[in-house]
């Protein structure tokens, strides 16, 4: 295969505001590159592997910025739409402090990639792959990503290649009816499944019982080989042919919260790629941990520093 994953997502400059600042009377912004599947093909490309994000977006400078971020870790770009007009999607945030929570005000409508067509996307590139991923993220931000994410699983699925979709529901994009309507074809598909406990109670409906018993039963209820699910800092859980596990959240300092949940999910696609999903999720627990430690959505790390020891200390 020429990838070891592929991924298709829209591509977003991320405005941050200064900590202990509100958006409305802020006079400063961070200004990052963003997008959830491609900050998972970020990763994994740090790590060694080969990886493609497909995205739509126009010609110049703001557009350039997102795709320099991803292409400098070695995301492959030559599945890339451009087109000569349209905006890049944006999104604001707020970092909250308890008892504020943090808040997240979205500016994507109207972009080039709401639009994309079938016969946009080179098939035989995006298809040349171990695993193909996709989040319902995408799939909620129009019809015409939906039917994309959802014709990406279905020729993936025919040619026997691995999906892996993880649900991060958002209700900002659309509700749990029109999520399950969409995610669930896709998730019994799939041969790895990410779900939250509250996204699978949320979308799929399962009982408000235990992190390990909503895993298991997401698994039963979609029929897939392997659910991972989390449940903020009370644990992650696994289900799948060798039974249950559950694994202990280590609680560190936040520097900035966003894109750890990819970073955890790319770590544990890094060990399923291995044959190994139980050391994935560890892996990705021990990533997800560095990710909250530095700016950006896409984390910075490289496959030495996974197996360093955890430490203050100057590493010399």
């Amino acid at each position: 295969m020429m990838f070891d994953l592929t991924t298709i997502g829209e591509g977003q400059i991320r405005l941050t505001v200064p900590r202990g600042e509100r958006l409305v009377n802020a006079v400063s912004l961070r200004m990052s590159a963003a997008c959830s599947e491609a900050n998972v093909a970020g990763l994994l490309s740090q790590l060694g592997r080969s990886t493609s994000w497909c995205s739509k977006m126009p010609r110049g400078e703001l557009a350039t910025r997102v795709l320099q971020e991803f292409r400098s870790v070695g995301v492959d770009m030559s599945n890339m739409v451009r087109v000569d007009h349209g905006r890049v999607a944006l999104y604001f945030m707020e970092p909250g402090d308890y008892p504020m929570p943090s808040k997240v005000i979205y500016d994507r409508l109207h972009t080039p990639f709401r639009s994309i067509q079938i016969d946009d996307v080179n098939w035989e590139s995006m298809l040349d792959t171990r695993l193909v991923f996709v989040t319902g993220i995408t799939a909620a931000l129009s019809p015409d990503t939906a039917k994309i994410v959802r014709h990406f699983c279905e020729q993936a699925h025919e040619r026997g290649i691995d999906i892996a979709l993880d649900v991060n529901y958002r209700s900002l994009l659309w509700d749990a009816e029109q999520a399950r309507e969409v995610l669930e074809p896709i998730a019994r598909m799939s041969t790895l499944v990410f779900a939250s406990r509250k996204d699978a109670q949320t979308v799929f409906g399962m009982p408000d019982l235990s992190g390990v018993e909503v895993c298991k039963k997401t698994r039963e209820f979609l029929e897939v080989p392997t659910v991972v699910s989390t449940d903020s800092t009370e644990g992650v859980y696994l289900s799948d042919a060798r039974g249950e596990e559950q694994f202990e959240v280590k609680v560190v300092p936040v520097i900035d919260r966003p894109g750890a949940g990819d970073s955890f999910v790319a770590g544990t696609i890094h060990g399923f790629l291995e044959g190994d999903v139980r050391a994935g999720v560890q892996y990705g627990q021990r990533v997800s941990t560095f990710a909250l430690t530095h700016h950006g959505d896409l984390t910075h790390i490289s496959a030495m520093e996974l197996n360093l020891p955890q430490t203050t200390d100057i590493i010399r």
